[in-house]
C-alpha cells in the first residue's frame, strides 16, 4: 500500500475543515437544532469573533449555508443551516462521542437515538449487502 499525497487526502482535507474543537462544537449544537448566532454563543459560551470565523469556515466550505431571517420589528439576520454535507456529519460526531463514552473515563456519555422511536442507535461499519462488518476487519485504503 501506497501512502497517499498528503495534500490530496480526503481524511487530511476533513480534519483541516472540522477538526477544530470550536467547530466540533457549532456542529453538535447545529445537529440538535442551533441554527442562529445568538443561540450558538449562547450553548457554547463561545466568543463571537471566533463564533463568526468558525461559521464563516463552515458555509464557505458547503457544510452550513446562510438564510436570512427578520423577526417581527427587528433587522434582518443570518441563520445558519446544515446542507446535506453538514447533516451527513452527525455520523462522524457521533462515531467520535462512541469512542469517547467507552475510551475516555469520567467523562459524561452522550448516546444517540432514533428521532422517531426514542431507540438508541450506534454507529457500525456496514456491508453493501447491510451486513455489520467488525471494526478490525475494516482497513482503509488510497484509491
Amino acid at each position: 500500500m501506497t501512502a497517499p499525497d498528503e495534500a490530496n487526502c480526503s481524511l487530511v482535507k476533513a480534519v483541516e475543515l472540522v477538526g477544530e474543537r470550536w467547530t466540533f462544537l457549532v456542529l453538535r449544537e447545529a445537529l440538535a437544532g442551533a441554527t442562529r448566532f445568538s443561540e450558538f454563543r449562547t450553548r457554547l459560551g463561545i466568543a463571537s469573533d471566533v463564533l463568526a470565523a468558525r461559521l464563516a469556515k463552515l458555509v464557505d466550505s458547503g457544510v452550513m449555508v446562510r438564510r436570512e431571517y427578520r423577526e417581527p420589528g427587528r433587522r434582518p439576520r443570518d441563520a445558519y443551516c446544515l446542507t446535506d454535507a453538514g447533516r451527513r456529519l452527525n455520523v462522524v460526531l457521533c462515531a467520535l462521542q462512541e469512542w469517547g463514552n467507552e475510551h475516555l473515563p469520567d467523562t459524561v456519555s452522550t448516546v444517540a437515538y432514533r428521532a422517531d422511536d426514542g431507540r438508541r442507535v450506534r454507529v457500525r461499519f456496514v456491508d453493501g449487502e447491510g451486513g455489520v462488518v467488525p471494526a478490525g476487519e475494516v482497513r482503509p485504503e488510497p484509491r
